[in-house]
């Protein structure tokens, strides 16, 4: 097994390195000010940056959905978009989840 590489999952792409993992979540999630440190402290508040983002477009998808059954839009092209970003983001986080469960066992099971 190649650490370097996660490959896809659920026809998720496959990210190359935990050294672009910041710059891919930097598309869905806006730069905060953090803290510098080391690369798993960054590697985890891009985590929790994706997590607070694929709750944000869950939201919008709710909110459209709302207003869609409450009658105050018509525009199904809006709720559709919504629902397509919530879904993807939704996926992504779950295969990273899983591949992140997926190393902490295999570290678990090392002999020492």
């Amino acid at each position: 097994m190649e650490y370097s590489t996660i490959t896809s999952v659920s026809g998720i792409s496959g990210i190359p390195s935990v050294e672009r993992v910041s710059s891919l979540t930097g598309a869905l999630a806006p730069k905060t000010e953090k803290a510098d440190g080391t690369l798993f402290d960054s590697f985890l508040n891009a985590a929790i940056d994706n997590i607070k983002t694929t709750n944000g477009y869950l939201s919008a998808w709710e909110n459209e959905e709302i207003r869609f059954a409450l009658g105050e839009t018509e525009n199904t092209h809006d709720l559709t978009i919504a629902m397509q970003k919530a879904s993807t983001a939704l996926q992504y986080t779950v295969s990273i989840r899983d591949r992140l469960l997926d190393a902490y066992k295999e570290i678990m099971q090392i002999q020492i």
